[in-house]
């Protein structure tokens, strides 16, 4: 899908339907009836069938990991609606999401009855005493650095998936990411961005060490964003990455050699070795930087999925009726009942 600018023509209709703050914190499976349900969004007829029961192991699904947590959760819903409106086969569409707790799937439920999915439990004590603080309190998160687990926690004939942020928004057909290939020993699939200053991301005390700078000799190292990632599961699982993960996370602890979240580590572990995909898949940084709640336009060029990294997100400028242009292109997705501002595309 070529999302042109045109997409700007979202009138803001007038009306204050709640007094209602939706950055609040939504209480696990308690205010699953604050999302309207979606509609029930059917394959096409070039779309494999599937049994009633899906099976997780079924070789037609196409897999998609997120996490699911309490100031996050309107943007998960929205970001689940999009991928269904936009697939072309979204009953063959498997969510996987990791949660403190498995009150959750009753939220989802409400919103997506038809949906094929699993709420796994992530138990924050893996990783709570490798956790660093970083430069904002939500990338300290536990559920933050889910994704690196995720070869542990789904079942091993799941061999790849694709990981999505919770403010992301997809704008084309999820399958065409998941048919990219990874070549090679490639484990990761994701937009690199080689412009980037990669020294930037780590601390003078990592590039004054041989040992650890040296983990970059040889290789053309981009930065790439987490948020989104086609993920080869079953080479994670044989090299054991996530025990390499959580290395260079105790080396953090000790040395402080990096100050943002969990990104550092898979650049440590996967930079220079990623499969290179398309920008199109990751507009990503339309929240503003880690610090300041600014307004991004869009990059040149085609658009597959919007991703609001950063501070600010989509739904709190909305209902603070102080939105940025690109937050009306969040809006249509957004099922929660009670929006400040009402909208339609025109």
């Amino acid at each position: 899908m070529f999302l042109s600018r045109s997409v700007f023509g979202v009138v803001l209709l007038s009306s204050l339907l709640f007094p209602v703050n939706s950055s609040r914190l939504f209480k696990a499976g308690a205010e699953s009836d604050l999302f309207i349900e979606a509609p029930a969004y059917q394959n096409g007829p070039q779309c494999s069938v599937l049994p009633k029961q899906t099976l997780i192991c079924d070789p037609s699904l196409v897999h998609i990991a997120m996490t699911i947590d309490p100031g996050y959760l309107r943007g998960t819903i929205a970001a689940i609606h999009s991928v269904l409106k936009h697939s072309s086969c979204p009953q063959n569409v498997f969510f996987h999401f990791l949660a403190s707790d498995l009150s959750y799937t009753r939220t989802v439920k409400s919103a997506f009855p038809s949906l094929s999915f699993k709420v796994y439990v992530f138990q924050e004590k893996l990783v709570k005493s490798l956790i660093s603080s970083s430069i904002r309190q939500a990338l300290d998160s536990p559920l933050n650095y889910a994704r690196s687990y995720l070869a542990d926690i789904l079942e091993t004939c799941v061999e790849r998936v694709i990981y999505l942020d919770s403010d992301t928004i997809v704008v084309d057909d999820i399958q065409k990411l998941w048919n990219i290939k990874l070549t090679g020993s490639r484990i990761i699939g994701a937009p690199e961005y080689c412009n980037a200053d990669l020294a930037k991301y780590f601390t003078s005390d990592f590039w004054s060490n041989p040992e650890f700078a040296k983990v970059f000799e040889g290789k053309k190292a981009c930065y790439f964003n987490t948020g989104v990632m086609v993920m080869d599961l079953g080479k994670w699982r044989q090299g054991e990455y996530t025990r390499e993960i959580e290395k260079w996370m105790r080396i953090q602890k000790d040395k402080r050699i990096y100050e943002l979240g969990s990104l550092p580590p898979f650049l440590l572990v996967f930079g220079g070795d990623v499969e290179a995909i398309d920008h199109r898949w990751n507009q990503h940084g339309l929240g503003g930087d880690n610090l300041v709640n600014s307004c991004r336009p869009l990059h040149p060029g085609p658009v597959s999925l919007l991703h609001w990294s950063g501070k600010g997100k989509p739904w709190v400028r909305l209902d603070a009726n102080r939105p940025c242009s690109v937050d009306l292109l969040w809006a249509p997705y957004d099922l929660y009942k009670f929006q400040r501002i009402g909208y339609i595309w025109i």
